[in-house]
């Protein structure tokens, strides 16, 4: 079992914090709190899998603030979560299941994705806006359900920038204010993640002091990135993640 000094313990929180005030407002928080357990000696598939857990709670509270989207919609939404939910579980298998060379391998090309996501994820959102202020546009279910699946498999393998994928993806399956695809996100990330944390509990290692740190922290920044976050320009958001994934990037290539 990995221990956690106090001062590891106050700086995991912290950075949950920061990840759920992120999260909260444009997402990709894991992409602070996985480096930060990497640089404390985690090996890479157990930092994941530890970021995965503590970051749940989080998650769930978004999911549940905005349950006044989903009004009329629940059949519909449960449908969709059971290929989040089967997704997440086919994600975390992956992970067990492949060598955790394979991880270290394929980590810096999964953070280069996210990366590129998050640097692009205003363009995009203004592109998607036009398109939804052209023609007319409805809903696309069978879309979405894919969308659902195939982000819950990366969501359950690594999981940093998931919301920000999804976002933009649902974006364009959706239709309806991007309030309701924000909503959406959070619900399918928290069942992809939900359930690959019941994989990982079952199956393999968990570092719960580092989890309980992350889920304490991000818990409370996403409280506060809900309730302030939107004060704060998104640019601001944007460059931490940047800065820090750039420094787990530099992290897996040159170790």
């Amino acid at each position: 079992m990995h221990h956690v000094n106090p001062l590891e313990f106050v700086l995991l929180m912290a950075g949950g914090v920061v990840a759920g005030s992120i999260n909260a407002v444009v997402g990709s928080g894991s992409l602070v709190t996985f480096p930060l357990l990497i640089a404390f000696g985690y090996p890479p598939v157990l930092a994941n899998v530890t970021n995965n857990v503590g970051v749940l709670p989080a998650s769930l509270a978004a999911t549940y603030a905005n349950r006044a989207q989903f009004r009329g919609e629940w059949r519909r939404l449960g449908f969709i979560l059971c290929f989040s939910a089967a997704g997440g579980v086919a994600g975390a298998v992956l992970l067990l299941q492949l060598p955790s060379e394979a991880f270290d391998a394929i980590v810096p090309a999964l953070i280069v994705l996210a990366l590129l996501l998050v640097v692009f994820g205003p363009w995009i959102k203004r592109w998607t806006t036009r398109l939804h202020g052209g023609a007319e546009h409805h809903d696309h279910p069978v879309a979405t359900v894919v969308v659902a699946g195939l982000t819950a498999v990366y969501g359950g393998y690594f999981g940093a920038a998931q919301g920000v994928l999804l976002l933009a993806l649902l974006s364009i399956t959706m239709t309806g204010a991007l309030s309701r695809a924000n909503a959406y996100k959070n619900a399918m990330a928290a069942v992809a993640n939900l359930a690959a944390a019941v994989v990982f509990v079952a199956a393999t290692d968990v570092a719960w002091p580092a989890a309980a740190a992350i889920a304490i922290g991000s818990f409370i920044g996403g409280s506060l990135g809900g309730r302030y976050g939107r004060h704060i320009p998104q640019t601001a958001y944007r460059v931490v993640i940047v800065v820090v994934g750039l420094a787990a990037l530099a992290y897996f290539v040159l170790t």
